[in-house]
């Protein structure tokens, strides 16, 4: 039996990693769109963006580590089509790649503002989008950040590390609101004013202004114009899976899989681009710790373990001097009470709803809230 895995990032490395453990020795084909080796992405938007690692850091793996996994990686080419039923991926390189089981992680696609195109504005998603920016960073004094996610924050707290005057701004009143509700959301627009990024938020974003076809600023619906040498749009992305049209996979906001994270006989999805059955509901998770779990479950199933996947998702975001850990699935309309210490300070708060604890967020608290994922088990 063969297996061929599209998407060359943490999953599809995971994939191929959880299956030489378990003992298969069979031949194992990487689909990579990038030229470059599997690398973190968490690192991208910040010790790489503000330079204090280099790119050998952001590796997964060093070469070595990848020889003895006796798979071949087929980098700089990525995946155009899928017929589900041969199990043939074909390639913008006219490669036609063929395995017993496929697995697909290709993750996201960044979503874009009209005007894209212009100097200056930018997404960031892969290496080279970290490190085109990089560069825009230390040759620019004034960024303006749209999207108030998690990505949006980070690189505005990387940015004002880098000495620029940042302004974030997004739709929400705090920054991940949406995410983590109104209670720690007003905690981070208050660190976040307090280390210089001024907040426009609550304003939607309407377009992009631009003096010799390079932004100059961005146009709220407000009729304000942000000033801006540089812009990062941060508005969230969307599961690549436009190569799979046509291909008989059940396509809807990601590759719909059962429990087992099939998605067809013989075919599978990790990561960012998968949404699987949990319980009664289809869920996709966007985060490293999710794409690695996943991953290791689906090589699992590739040897016929059956095995639901049943994750307690967990992610986390550094900004400023602030790391903030989340075990389970918080929500807006939760009820956020503080189960150890100050709120403002340092903290665990637990997440309710139905008088039920959902999930558990620590503020500058690592090892308790640990031992607070208990009430999640």
């Amino acid at each position: 039996m063969s297996v061929l895995v599209v998407g060359a990032s943490a999953a599809g490395l995971t994939t191929v990693e959880a299956l030489r453990r378990k003992g298969y020795r069979e031949p194992i084909t990487v689909l990579g769109a990038e030229w470059h080796p599997p690398y973190d992405r968490p690192p991208l938007s910040k010790q790489f963006l503000c330079g204090d690692w280099d790119e050998a850091r952001t590796r997964l793996r060093p070469d070595t580590m990848l020889s003895a996994l006796d798979a071949e990686f087929v980098l700089g080419d990525s995946a155009v089509s899928l017929d589900a039923d041969r199990k043939l991926v074909r390639t913008a390189a006219g490669r036609s790649l063929t395995a017993d089981a496929v697995v697909i992680a290709t993750g996201l696609t960044p979503r874009h503002l009209p005007g894209a195109g212009l100097a200056g504005v930018h997404v960031l998603r892969t290496l080279d989008d970290a490190a085109a920016l990089r560069k825009d960073l230390v040759e620019s004094d004034r960024l303006v950040v749209v999207g108030d996610g998690v990505l949006g924050a980070e690189v505005a707290a990387t940015a004002r590390k880098l000495g620029l005057a940042v302004t974030l701004a997004g739709p929400q009143a705090t920054p991940l609101e949406a995410q983590l509700g109104p209670t720690v959301g007003g905690l981070l627009g208050e660190l976040h004013r307090s280390q210089g990024v001024d907040l426009r938020l609550g304003a939607a974003v309407t377009g992009l202004t631009a003096v010799d076809g390079r932004v100059s600023g961005v146009q709220l619906a407000d009729g304000d114009v942000l000033p801006a040498d540089v812009v990062v749009v941060a508005l969230g992305a969307a599961p690549a899976t436009q190569w799979l049209e046509g291909s008989g996979l059940r396509l809807d906001n990601g590759v719909v899989c059962d429990a087992y994270c099939r998605a067809a006989d013989g075919i599978y999805a990790a990561g960012d681009v998968a949404r699987w059955q949990h319980d009664d509901s289809l869920v996709r998770l966007e985060n490293r710790t999710n794409a690695t779990e996943q991953a290791m479950c689906v090589a699992a199933n590739i040897l016929g373990d059956e095995q639901p996947y049943r994750p307690i998702p967990y992610f986390w975001t550094d900004q400023f001097a602030v790391k903030i850990q989340v075990h389970g699935r918080p929500s807006a309309d939760a009820e956020v009470t503080v189960a150890e210490g100050n709120i403002g300070e340092r903290f665990v708060a637990h997440y309710r709803r139905g008088g039920r604890v959902t999930a558990v967020l620590g503020w500058n608290m690592p090892k308790q809230t640990r031992l607070h994922r208990e009430h999640l088990v």
